[in-house]
């Protein structure tokens, strides 16, 4: 049995009353966007970028539209000095882009993130200590206000260092380890920090309040944002901005709340790449506010590409049922899902709604460029009528009647079920096909020829079985009953025609193609279908009749 009891309470609540986030609904703008990929997402890889696939990724960030990138820590490696120098030198950092980097509250580490950063057009220096009571006690050994003097040292060397190179600074502050200190404290050395910043109209100062290791439930998480927000120093100049980890797995659910709690900016990675669990997912927070009509102010509509780049820069996997750019998020196995998919896109063609309200997909694939018949629809031994009708709808242009979805379905999920695995689009338009079509017939018709007086249709219509040609007349109220009694009258079976639709699909020059759908009702009471196409409905009507009567035969008549 797990032994529970030497875990407790980790973390330090905020002092009661700050709790007014929780009357808010909803996130109504986007923050301010920082990726971390390069930084914090980098160094947690088995293997770090190379500068190639860094310049590759930077790329991309900026693509998706990152207006704060933090490119690494250049004091502690050589490959992100190099890489930063690189952007620099070679003026690829837009002006409307800031690049971040990391530095230790350490006199010669900040010298040579300065140093680093020399010339650019716009950076921020971000620097930090840890003020956790575990780092406090167990890491460094000191007081509380020592590690607030380390924070006011750090604070007095970058705002020097600043003067002394050339560049267009701005200065960021982590109390690192947030999450693990006493929240009062936490605001003594942010205030204090910016006591010798001094944010201003024209010095914007950012504090960032790290989940560097998540210790509580999201909302205690927000408590702690809202009382840092309404009790910081020079707020009106300040940026605050949150770092979460995502050691509990709700990672996007601090950040949502954070956001809700008075925070302006996030950090984050593109998929939640980062150390141990990760960091929050961008691309969850972003599409969350765009499923929710927020424009989020970056640009995921090409995933499947933004998703090439990452896995192959970064060598990790978006898992399958990754929120959004997950291969499976959008699937519909189940046959109950499947249908109701299908009647909610049905619905929405019909009825053309404002708003996106489509059962079990919360955003509309193809904003992000995935498709319905690839990544809605898949069929498998669990699927059902209704998804597998609608896939050859979208994908092939078959309408089917219900009585025939569900023939076509069970045959589908048997062979599935057989062979143990997923049956793709053209997968099942190749059942469809070989089972409902005359191609597949050992009777086919070669001729017919139709006769209208009055209220009577009469034909004659020449059969083929075996190489063998026979001519048969024979009437009926209508086409398609004269050709069904020519049948009767050579093959000597009777069947009851039960179901007959047809559609037009899609144009060939000035020609339309014609789709009709024939179920027939054998005399021990089972129906058996078949499907035709010609750009003739009687013809298309009669291939249809055709082969559900030879499905019939193989099945009854032998």
């Amino acid at each position: 049995m797990m032994d529970a009891s030497k875990y407790g309470i980790g973390y330090y609540p905020a002092p009661a009353g700050y709790s007014k986030w929780v009357q808010k609904d909803y996130i109504d703008k986007a923050p301010i966007w920082c990726s971390v990929d390069m930084r914090d997402g980098n160094q947690s890889l088995i293997i770090p970028m190379n500068l190639s696939e860094k310049l590759e990724f930077y790329k991309l960030l900026l693509q998706v539209g990152f207006k704060e990138i933090e490119v690494g820590f250049p004091a502690a490696s050589e490959t992100e000095y190099e890489f930063l120098r690189a952007l620099i030198d070679n003026n690829m950092i837009p002006d409307d882009v800031a690049v971040q980097v990391l530095t230790q509250s350490r006199e010669h580490i900040i010298r040579k993130t300065f140093e680093a950063c020399k010339g650019a057009p716009n950076a921020i220096i971000h620097f930090y200590n840890s003020v956790s009571v575990a780092q406090r006690e167990q890491v460094f050994k000191k007081s509380k206000e020592e590690i607030k003097k380390l924070a006011i040292e750090g604070a007095k060397m970058v705002k020097k260092m600043a003067t002394e190179y050339e560049g267009n600074f701005r200065f960021e502050y982590s109390p690192e380890s947030f999450t693990g200190a006493e929240p009062e404290y936490a605001l003594e050395v942010c205030n204090a920090v910016l006591d010798v910043l001094q944010p201003s109209e024209d010095n914007n100062v950012i504090i960032n309040l790290p989940v560097t290791v998540e210790m509580s439930l999201p909302h205690v998480y927000a408590n702690q944002v809202e009382y840092i927000s309404e009790n910081l120093k020079y707020r009106e100049h300040v940026t605050l901005s949150v770092h979460p980890h995502n050691d509990r797995g709700t990672g996007v659910a601090d950040t949502e709340l954070a956001l809700l709690a008075g925070a302006d900016r996030v950090e984050g990675t593109l998929f939640g790449n980062g150390e141990r669990t990760g960091n929050v997912d961008i691309v969850t927070l972003a599409l969350n506010l765009f499923s929710h009509g927020v424009n989020p102010g970056l640009d995921f509509t090409d995933l499947p590409a933004i998703i090439e780049v990452y896995e192959r820069c970064t060598r990790m996997q978006v898992h399958e049922r990754s929120p959004y750019a997950g291969a499976l998020v959008f699937a519909a196995f189940s046959g109950s899902h499947q249908d109701a998919i299908a009647k909610g896109m049905r619905y929405r063609e019909a009825n053309k709604p404002d708003k996106w309200n489509v059962p079990y997909i919360p955003i509309d694939p193809q904003d992000i460029s995935r498709t319905y018949d690839a990544d809605v629809i898949r069929v498998n031994s669990q699927s059902g009528k209704g998804g597998i009708g609608y896939l050859l709808e979208q994908t092939y242009g078959y309408i089917l009647p219900g009585g025939m979805r569900e023939d076509l379905s069970y045959l589908c999920k048997a062979i599935s079920d057989r062979e143990h695995r997923e049956l793709k689009p053209e997968r099942v338009y190749s059942i469809f096909k070989e089972n409902y079509f005359i191609e597949s017939s050992p009777l086919t018709i070669t001729d017919m020829h139709f006769t209208r007086t009055g209220d009577t249709v009469s034909t004659d219509i020449t059969f083929k079985e075996n190489d063998k040609e026979t001519t048969v007349i024979a009437v009926g109220n209508g086409s398609l009953d004269a050709v069904s009694n020519a049948l009767k009258a050579y093959t000597g079976e009777s069947y009851t025609l039960q179901a007959y639709s047809e559609h037009s699909m899609q144009e060939q020059g000035s020609k339309s193609i014609a789709a009709a759908y024939i179920g027939i009702q054998s005399e021990r009471g089972k129906m058996y279908w078949g499907a035709g196409t010609n750009t003739d409905i009687i013809h298309a009507s009669a291939d249809a009749l055709l082969c559900a009567f030879n499905n019939m035969k193989k099945k009854e008549i032998g």
